[in-house]
Order: C-alpha cells, then structure tokens, then sequence
C-alpha cells in the first residue's frame, strides 16, 4: 500500500485511546506514519443539520488532539505522527478517510456509549463503508489490554467459497510482520450423522472413516490459502482448524488466545443495510475478545 497511514480514530474516550495505542504499535510494524483523527461532531439539531455546519478548529487548537498529544509524548520509538480534525459526523467522516489509509482503528464505543453495546453505529459504520481494511479494538471488560503482550497468532476466519483474496493476503501479512501463527478456522454445515461428533474440538482429517464433508473441507482449504498467497503460505506456522458448526462461535473462542482476527466484509451483503457485515462479520465484531480487522473487497 505504500506511504498509506495507519488511521487511529480518537475522541477523548478510554475506548478510543486504548484503539489508539494499539494503533501505534501497528503503524512501527508496518513502518508507516500514524494519523490521528478527531471528528468535530456537529451538535444534535432536531430540524437537520445547522446553516451553515459549525467548522472543526485547526488540529493544533483541537484539545482532543492536545490530549493525545500529552499521553504520546516521550514515548520511545513513535512513528511518525500528525493530526487532523474533521468536521461533520464520524459515521461518515471516518469511512471517507478511511480512503485514504492502510488501516483505520478505532474502539469498540466512543463517547456516549454503553459498555454493554459492545460496537457502537461508528464502528458499523466504518466497518461497512470504509475504503480499507478496519480495526475495531474491543473494550477492555471483554477484551486483553490494547497493548498486551502478543499471544503470537493470527486467526483467519476463512470460507473457501466466499472470502477473496485481499482477506486472506491481509491475515497472511498480518502474521508474517508479526512472526505469528496463522490459524484458519472454517467451518462446514453439520450432517445429521455427525452431530455425535460435535463434542470434539476438532475432526482428525487423516482418518480415513472421517465425514467425507470434513475432507473435502479441509482439502479446500488448504488450496484456497496456497492460491490467495501465490504459494507462500509455507513462510508462516499455520495451524488448520476445519469443524463442524458455527463459524462465529469458533472465531470468537479463538479470539480468547489471539492477537487479531481477520474477517472478511461481503460483497453481495453490502446492499443489507440490516446485514452490516454479514452475520458471521458482525457477531465477531460483537463478541470477539481480542482486536478484529474487517477487510473490504478490492472492488470497494
């Protein structure tokens, strides 16, 4: 992606300063510049939005941004940082920069919201429209500290079927600039002659009397990762996870020993606006206890 940033979204909240300082971390992995972004939200106006709209102040007279300034400063080995502040709502003032970065981070409620709604319309907002790929950060009663000791896996929500190639070139990237593991979870529908099975973690798919489904399963699997990294899924550790079940559920289980995990946003659902991401996307966003990165279709 270049010189695109690392997009940290802040509005003085503790959510959004944890996101924050995970994003700083990000952008020295990538060895990329840190923009911290505040939108200068207009005030409620029951008859639509003022005339003319109130304007943002300059970055440097923004006291959200002279906060961040504060908790930043003297810290060892900062990317490169600058600041910038929006006018206008974040639900559509974010997803617009998002376009302009190689990943927009942000936590998973902002000022106003309830710890008990774990993702806030922000967060949905910009992990369906945003131009590139988001990092929701969850809220600390749910999730491991921001800046937390790595675990030391990637866990790849993957449906051989259905996620492109930018989803999965994203997670493979994402554990080769970490030196982590690269777990892939995928899931089939259970057959009724299976659900005895249902209690083991994982199906052996070396057992020559396994479920026919589980084979094939795997099988694609492994072809679908060789193919979106063009043969290099060997240059990373990866742990294959093929069960029966529910998708959602295996992903948010992982998350329990993770350091991200990779979802992908479809492209067939975005006409949903019901959907956000689709079913699978947004009940990890929901419930995930480690940080989630959504990835767009290239064709975004």
């Amino acid at each position: 992606m270049g010189g695109l940033p690392v997009i940290a979204a802040v509005d003085g909240s503790e959510p959004s300063l944890r996101a924050l300082d995970w994003a700083v971390q990000a952008a020295r992995l990538h060895g990329a510049e840190l923009l911290v972004a505040h939108v200068w939200p207009w005030p409620p106006n029951i008859h639509g939005a003022p005339e003319p709209p109130p304007t943002a102040p300059p970055a440097v007279e923004d006291p959200v941004l002279d906060g961040v300034r504060e908790r930043l400063a003297g810290r060892e080995g900062m990317p490169e940082t600058r600041f910038t502040t929006l006018s206008g709502t974040p639900s559509a003032a974010l997803p617009e920069l998002g376009g302009q970065g190689r990943l927009l981070v942000l936590g998973s409620r902002g000022r106003g919201g309830f710890a008990s709604l774990l993702l806030g319309s922000n967060g949905r907002a910009c992990a369906v429209h945003a131009g590139c790929p988001v990092v929701v950060v969850p809220h600390h009663e749910r999730g491991r500290g921001a800046v937390a000791e790595p675990v030391g896996r990637v866990v790849l929500g993957l449906e051989p079927q259905e996620t492109v190639d930018a989803v999965v070139d994203f997670a493979f990237r994402e554990a080769l600039l970490r030196g982590a593991q690269l777990q892939v979870v995928t899931t089939y529908p259970v057959p009724f002659s299976t659900l005895t099975l249902l209690g083991a973690p994982q199906m052996d798919l070396t057992d020559p009397e396994g479920p026919q489904i589980a084979r094939e399963t795997g099988q694609e699997q492994r072809e679908r990762l060789e193919h979106a990294t063009r043969g290099r899924a060997s240059e990373v550790d990866v742990d294959w996870v093929v069960a029966p079940g529910d998708a959602a559920g295996r992903l948010v289980d992982a998350s329990d020993a993770a350091d991200l995990v990779v979802v992908g946003r479809h492209r067939h659902r975005l006409r949903h606006a019901g959907m956000f991401v689709g079913s699978v996307s947004n009940a990890v966003l929901l419930h995930a206890r480690c940080p989630i990165a959504v990835v767009p279709p290239p064709d975004h």
